[in-house]
């Protein structure tokens, strides 16, 4: 975390992941249309397990996470009220070489992004006793298909792709967590440092509002922007993935969507996987919320 020093603006470390849908958010704010006085806004680009590694730090004041990773950094930051990114019935994907029947499923070794994400808590919510393997979330389809492992659990833009590499979607973590419990899949969230203060983070939390609006605003500027960190797809599919995960809902978690927040760390937490009881906490709880 940086201070500034004298009457120069107050430095604010904001991280988030080289997504499409990441950059379409802070697109605003990257490019300085949305400012907040007195504050410049540092942008760092990292993977989410990175991400949710350092948040355990307090590294930065502002960063992306997985929502798995919250209980473990909910002393030190609270959950903006906006930015998430919530999957309506789809998510985070198994996908194999060839079609493989549940059960089966249940006794491989698959690939997995990292054990922090939600896609990971997902998964263990799914199949408890699944074995696991850790690999760069980007290195999951080659490694499938290289032969390395039978399964992987894919997350980012690989959940529209994949079929293009002749893969079998085995099983869509978020409509098997619709099924089981009627509520979206919330995937990932930012979250703010507490020590900034209430202004400050009430300021900031407007800014990514602000950010987010603009975006869905100004689509084809913010796409034209998210583009380049969309890893070589065309623009039409990019325009596809941020439609999915930067949205209404992303202005507004709504009433279901923080439900939904505080049902999976719960469960997370009943089955043994999450150690510490989960306080799901938004910034500017204590303020009406709107009940959409």
């Amino acid at each position: 975390m940086t201070h500034s020093s004298g009457k120069g603006p107050r430095e604010i470390t904001v991280a988030h992941s080289p997504d499409s849908d990441d950059a379409f958010m802070f697109y605003g704010m990257a490019t300085s249309k949305i400012r907040v006085p007195n504050v410049k806004f540092t942008h760092t680009l990292c993977d989410i397990e990175t991400l949710n590694r350092k948040a355990m730090e307090g590294f930065y004041d502002i960063t992306a996470i997985s929502f798995h990773a919250y209980p473990y950094v909910q002393d030190k930051y609270a959950i903006m009220p906006t930015g998430g990114s919530v999957g309506e019935g789809y998510g985070p994907m198994i996908v194999a070489s060839r079609g493989i029947a549940l059960d089966e499923l249940k006794q491989l070794k698959i690939a997995v992004p990292g054990t922090m994400t939600t896609a990971y808590l997902a998964l263990k919510l799914f199949a408890p006793d699944i074995a696991s393997e850790v690999v760069p979330f980007d290195q999951i389809i080659p490694k499938v298909l290289e032969g390395k492992y039978e399964a992987g659990l894919i997350i980012h833009e690989g959940q529209l792709t994949f079929n293009k590499s002749g893969l079998h979607k085995i099983v869509d973590m978020g409509k098997w967590w619709r099924d089981q419990t009627g509520l979206p899949l919330p995937l990932g969230g930012n979250v703010i440092r507490r020590d900034l203060g209430p202004e400050l983070m009430a300021a900031c939390c407007t800014a990514l509002r602000d950010s987010i609006r603009y975006a869905l605003d100004n689509r084809d500027e913010a796409l034209q922007y998210a583009m380049q960190f969309a890893r070589d797809l065309e623009l039409q599919m990019v325009d596809k993935f941020v439609g999915m995960y930067v949205n209404e809902r992303t202005l507004d978690y709504g009433k279901d969507g923080r439900e939904a927040i505080t049902k999976l760390l719960e469960m997370g937490y009943n089955a043994g996987i999450i150690p510490n009881k989960p306080a799901v906490d938004f910034v500017g709880d204590g303020a009406a919320i709107p009940s959409n």
